[in-house]
């Protein structure tokens, strides 16, 4: 389980210097929508990983966003929220529509990273 709590901060760690080298800032907004599509693709892929090593799923197949709520509704209700606000977030918000607003972008990846550090937590207490 800690491999893949180093594979969703490698992702996270990714998305962080995507934005910071390629997408441009200026006065609070990113130049290039593509570049804050892949930073919140990959920030959102290490969420995903991570909670995969938590459910222990060992299965590469895609799992539909359903499938993440209902285990997390099983183990911990404010996990569940956050998971949802960082769906929004990173998954719609960043990957889809490509928001170039910084505010969102920092508030996505602070939301990967916080459930990237509760699952390893969680795994450690295991």
């Amino acid at each position: 389980m800690p491999n893949t709590v180093q594979e969703a901060k490698r992702y996270l760690d990714n998305a962080k210097e995507i934005l910071k080298e390629k997408a441009k800032k200026e006065d609070g907004l990113y130049q290039d929508p593509k570049y804050v599509k892949l930073a919140g693709h990959a920030a959102y892929t290490g969420v995903l990983v991570a909670l995969d090593g938590l459910f222990e799923e060992k299965g590469r197949g895609r799992k539909d966003v359903s499938w993440y709520k209902e285990n997390l509704s099983k183990l911990d209700k404010k996990a569940l929220a956050s998971f949802v606000a960082a769906y929004s977030t990173l998954h719609l918000a960043m990957s889809y529509d490509g928001n170039t607003d910084a505010n969102v972008s920092t508030a996505g990846l602070n939301m990967a990273e916080s459930i990237i550090n509760w699952v390893e937590t969680k795994t450690a207490a295991a």
